[in-house]
Parts: structure tokens; C-alpha cells; sequence
């Protein structure tokens, strides 16, 4: 079963149960496949679609910061609810220190030395890393570790 599948079969679910909050995310989710597909001209595979609820995923973090800075609780909630429901799709993420023993491991292979080397050990670490952990925290343990050699 794909995921996109898993998706469909699981909004026949939550609107079997009357979850409108479910219903309305997972019928997002698969309209933004859908368009990504469109925009690609072709089917999604598996990365593909994990991009695109990434992308959702990410939309809703930056939401509820903003909501956060506007002191809209009612707006965070809503926006934390949606992003759990996203999440499920999602591989499960790396912890903090997951993060620095993978940077660890490719600033060793590729032996970067500073600041300057941040580029080849993105460029190596995030395919490793993708849909596993958020870009803003692998960039920000990577400057930590270059700065600190």
C-alpha cells in the first residue's frame, strides 16, 4: 500500500467517524499531492509525496509560530492539531543528538575543518537526513560543530 493510499483509505475512515479536523487535513494533504503531480507531470513516488507533506508539516510550523508572535491561542491549538495528524505520515524524526553524531560522522568522512566546509557537509548530510529532520536544526548543529573545530 502507498502512502497516498494509506491517506485516501485513512480520510474514508475519519469521515466514517465525523473527525472534520482529519478530514479536512488528509483532503489537503491529497490536493497537494495531486498538484505537485500536475506541476511534475507525472505520478509521485514515495519521496515525492513525503516531500509534499513535509512541506505541509512545515507550513503549519511557521503558522503557528506566526500565531504564536499574535498571542492566538485559539489559532495555535488548531494549528498544532493539524500538524500532529501530518506528522503520522512522516517518518519519525531524529532527536537532537541523533542529528550532531550523523554531523559528526560526515564532517570526520569528508574532514572539514571550519566554517568555510559548510556547504560540503550539507550537501553530503541532508539526503542522509531528509524527512527524518528539520533543515533549520541540522544547519544550526552543523555551524555548532564547524565553528567548534
Amino acid at each position: 500500500m502507498t502512502l497516498a493510499q494509506k491517506i485516501r483509505g485513512d480520510l474514508n475512515e475519519a469521515i466514517r467517524q465525523k473527525d472534520k479536523v482529519r478530514c479536512s487535513v488528509l483532503r489537503l494533504a491529497l490536493a497537494s499531492i495531486k498538484n505537485a503531480e500536475i506541476a511534475q507531470q507525472q505520478t509521485l513516488d514515495e519521496a515525492g509525496i513525503l516531500d509534499v507533506i513535509d512541506k505541509e508539516a512545515k507550513q503549519r510550523r511557521e503558522s503557528i509560530e506566526a500565531f504564536e508572535q499574535g498571542n492566538r491561542q485559539d489559532l495555535v491549538a488548531q494549528e498544532k492539531a493539524e500538524l500532529d495528524i501530518l506528522l503520522e505520515y512522516l517518518p519519525a524524526q531524529m532527536s537532537h543528538d541523533e542529528i550532531v553524531d550523523a554531523a559528526r560522522k560526515v564532517i570526520n568522512e569528508i574532514g572539514a575543518t571550519g566554517p568555510n566546509d559548510k556547504g560540503k557537509v550539507m550537501s553530503q548530510l541532508m539526503p542522509q537526513l531528509k524527512g527524518k529532520a528539520q533543515g533549520e536544526e541540522v544547519n544550526a548543529v552543523v555551524s555548532e560543530l564547524l565553528s567548534s573545530n
